[in-house]
């Protein structure tokens, strides 16, 4: 499984700005809550994204909080890890006191403050052997090291501390694919039998 796909409803950002919607099932009015915040739909790879571009960047926090709050009428499983919600000034280039990596198999972050060192450290983050380097032990699963980085991207951000979540998806383009629906892969031959000779 993607990082996107572990929940009915995914909110992100790409490493250049823009804004996306990842719906892991159907979802009633799920297309009109989006698209009336200003939300663009498109099919991308099997699945069909909701996006707003980089120049919405001021209005990104409005538009996701009223698409999050439309869309909990219908599901409470919603993550919005998506920094361009949370800075008002939602740039690339924004420094942020905590940035958080999803690179490979590895959740890494790195710390500006002690405080913003503490919570991760309460969250099950651990040294990474350089000063305010650290990261999720490996033996977690992606969706438990998922529920980590949520956790502690909530208690920091209730602290006033900023972050940026770096999901390793650079453009839309990059936004992985729907997952295979079971029963799509082709079926297995049938197994013949050899009939035995009577005598």
């Amino acid at each position: 499984m993607a990082l996107t796909d572990h929940h009915d409803v995914f909110i992100g950002s790409t490493g250049d700005g823009w804004t996306f919607v990842v719906l892991n099932r159907r979802i009633r009015n799920a297309a009109r809550i989006l698209t009336g915040a200003g939300f663009t739909a498109r099919e991308h790879q099997g699945r069909m994204l909701f996006l707003l571009p980089p120049e919405t960047a001021e209005d990104a926090h409005e538009r996701a909080g009223v698409s999050a709050y439309g869309l909990m009428a219908y599901t409470l499983d919603l993550v919005d890890l998506a920094w361009t919600t949370r800075q008002h000034d939602a740039s690339p280039a924004a420094q942020p006191d905590v940035s958080i990596s999803f690179t490979d198999d590895k959740v890494t972050a790195t710390a500006a403050t002690d405080q913003a060192a503490a919570i991760l450290v309460r969250h099950g983050f651990t040294s990474a052997g350089a000063k305010r380097q650290y990261g999720l032990p490996p033996r977690l699963g992606e969706r438990d090291a998922l529920s980590a980085v949520v956790r502690a991207e909530a208690h920091l951000y209730a602290d006033g501390i900023s972050v940026r979540i770096d999901l390793g998806i650079a453009t839309t383009q990059d936004i992985p694919p729907a997952p295979s629906r079971p029963g799509a892969e082709p079926a297995s031959p049938p197994t013949t039998q050899v009939q035995r000779r009577s005598r």
